[in-house]
């Protein structure tokens, strides 16, 4: 066991926090996850990301903790975006985009000052790729607390989240409020790309919401198993992350360490790229495949309609 844990790993007090939340955190993003790739809606993750960093940078300007800038900025893109935002995806993108180039404007400005006007070393570093192994015990609970309720909504939205991904007319007609659950969901988004952000930053939290997902979507047949493959991308990705981060320090020649993010982010670019080089399928086994997948479609579809007593689709 020496030869994979460093000594004092395990009655380490950082690394016991960072496995805690990390885990919690893994599990809501990849849960959010799922339904982000599903809508067609990474890019909007990509950009609450982004929009992140505001965030962040703004509340070390003004000398608070970096998970509520994160998330104020977060969830206030979410709301600007699905209000002046339309259900049809090229909407969307547009609106999107607009929140985007504002929020990095203002990213630059609040990175210039706070580095002008304050004598702490490594922030913007912190702010942008995020720190596992500097997390205090006072924020643990807000974390476990935003990640859970976020969590929550989300699963407490699926069948309708699945529905409105899949057909929103259908959805619209079967009395979903489309709009609402839209606007619910990006709120929950918003808290999955602080919560990523405060583990591995702000410029890279988009990898752990979408990566384990994206990976999941493609070895996974239907929402359930792809939700529950996500997550244990997910924990794996920040367990070994967090492993080899500590192992780092006694890597030589230096002895620094490296960064957690790196570690986790390069574990979830390497598990999507694997599902890449399996084995080439005989084209009449492909045609079976794209059947069943097609046959999954529907009968997610049926589902979800069935939870508002409409009639049953009939399948193809």
């Amino acid at each position: 066991m020496n030869y994979i844990f460093e000594p004092g790993f395990w009655a380490s007090g950082p690394v016991h926090i960072a496995l805690a939340v990390g885990t919690v955190i893994a599990i809501t993003s990849a849960v959010t996850g799922v339904f982000t790739v599903t809508r067609g809606q990474s890019f909007a993750g990509h950009s609450l990301a982004d929009i992140a960093t505001t965030g962040g940078s703004g509340a070390f300007l003004v000398g608070i903790n970096q998970f509520w800038g994160y998330l104020a900025f977060g969830a206030g893109a979410a709301a600007f975006m699905e209000m002046i935002g339309i259900q049809r995806r090229r909407g969307r993108d547009v609106a999107t985009g607009v929140v985007l180039g504002a929020a990095l404007g203002l990213a630059a400005l609040f990175l210039y000052l706070g580095t002008q006007y304050s004598s702490t070393t490594g922030a913007s570093f912190t702010i942008l790729f995020g720190s596992m192994f500097v997390l205090t015990s006072s924020t643990v609970p807000a974390l476990i607390v935003s990640a859970l309720l976020a969590l929550i909504t989300v699963l407490a939205l699926a069948r309708p989240l699945l529905l409105s991904s899949l057909s929103p007319d259908i959805a619209a007609a079967r009395g979903v409020p489309v709009r609402a659950v839209g606007a619910a969901y990006l709120m929950a988004l918003a808290v999955a790309v602080a919560l990523s952000a405060v583990i591995i930053g702000a410029v890279l939290s988009t990898a752990l919401l979408i990566g384990p997902a994206a990976t999941a979507l493609r070895i996974a047949k239907g929402p359930i198993k792809a939700t529950l493959t996500a997550a244990g991308l997910g924990i794996a990705a920040i367990w070994i992350g967090v492993v080899l981060a500590y192992d780092s320090y006694y890597w030589p020649p230096s002895h620094r360490g490296w960064p957690v993010s790196f570690f986790v982010v390069t574990l979830v670019v390497l598990a999507y790229l694997v599902t890449y080089f399996r084995p080439d399928r005989p084209r009449q086994h492909h045609q079976h495949h794209q059947n069943s997948q097609n046959n999954q479609h529907a009968h997610d579809t049926q589902d979800a309609l069935s939870s508002y007593g409409g009639a049953a689709c009939s399948r193809p």
